[in-house]
């Protein structure tokens, strides 16, 4: 009998496609008798590209259409980039896998030819506006939005002098060139879950091949960093974030909390063991918001 094809569905922007059809290889690599399709499709938050995230919805635009195929049984699985996944996930359609995480920091990108000065940093994300702001303290950021090659070409022409972006999408999209400069996670805090890719299926169905592709580490610490954020409400327009690591038999966590009356921000740190990663996130947040208190 042959065997069922199982479904995987990706946003349709080449990074989203290029990222599943890494965790493609990966499967087909471990269990080639097992069928498998990528089914693409446009999300709500690929449609509207002209306002901010927290207009159109927030991160659930980037799943909205994919939870629905999933429910509808036109895909089993879905492949998303964590950090576009809400803090809140429906108990009907759990995160499955964690991939490997790849690199979770960010990157400072300029155009072909670069200006003389970088006075205009283009970024819509308020995490990374904040920490910008301390690292270039004359510099504007300013908002820009699309899929990654369409704000590459946006630097071409103007009017921003750089971008800040996810430097995993830039190397899985073989665009590692690019790069003039990767910020240290002391420099700019990543975004929770930035570098892992999440694979989403339906509660009570199994899939054996994804206990393969399963990275234990990075469950624990997209855990912790997620826990962290849920924890203090934070959202596509907070400029939160939050990263963990594991060495040895601890995983460390730095979050960054940020007070909305001043402005200021702060890291906070926490060392616990890797069994505890969502309890450890969400002391961590309960802790910075008593200090701040």
């Amino acid at each position: 009998m042959k065997p069922k094809t199982i479904r995987i569905g990706s946003r349709e922007s080449r990074l989203a496609i290029a990222q599943t059809e890494l965790v493609l290889h990966t499967i087909r690599r471990r269990f080639p008798e097992t069928p498998l399709e990528l089914v693409s499709m446009k999300t709500t938050g690929d449609r509207f590209l002209d306002k901010p995230l927290d207009q159109i919805g927030g991160k659930g635009v980037f799943v909205k259409e994919l939870d629905a195929a999933l429910r509808e049984g036109k895909i089993d699985l879905a492949v998303h980039s964590l950090k576009d996944v809400p803090m809140e996930t429906p108990p009907d359609l759990p995160l499955r896998a964690f991939f490997r995480r790849g690199d979770p920091r960010d990157a400072l990108v300029l155009p072909l030819s670069p200006a003389a000065e970088n006075t205009v940093i283009g970024s819509s994300s308020a995490r990374r506006k904040l920490q910008l702001g301390t690292l270039f303290p004359h510099a504007a950021v300013e908002p820009i939005r699309g899929n990654l090659l369409t704000r590459l070409d946006k630097l071409e022409r103007g009017p921003y002098t750089s971008l800040v972006l996810a430097a995993a999408g830039l190397q899985r999209l073989g665009l590692s060139h690019r790069i003039s400069r990767v910020f240290s996670v002391d420099e700019i805090l990543p975004a929770a879950g930035q570098g892992i890719l999440a694979i989403q299926g339906r509660a009570g169905e199994a899939f054996p091949f994804l206990q393969a592709i399963h990275c234990p580490q990075t469950a624990c610490t997209a855990l912790a960093e997620r826990a962290f954020i849920r924890a203090l409400h934070g959202g596509c327009s907070s400029p939160v974030a939050a990263y963990a690591e594991i060495s040895g038999q601890e995983l460390h966590l730095r979050g960054l909390y940020w007070q909305e009356g001043s402005g200021s921000y702060r890291i906070g740190t926490l060392t616990g063991e890797p069994e505890q990663a969502e309890r450890l996130g969400e002391q961590l947040a309960r802790q910075m918001q008593e200090e701040s208190v």
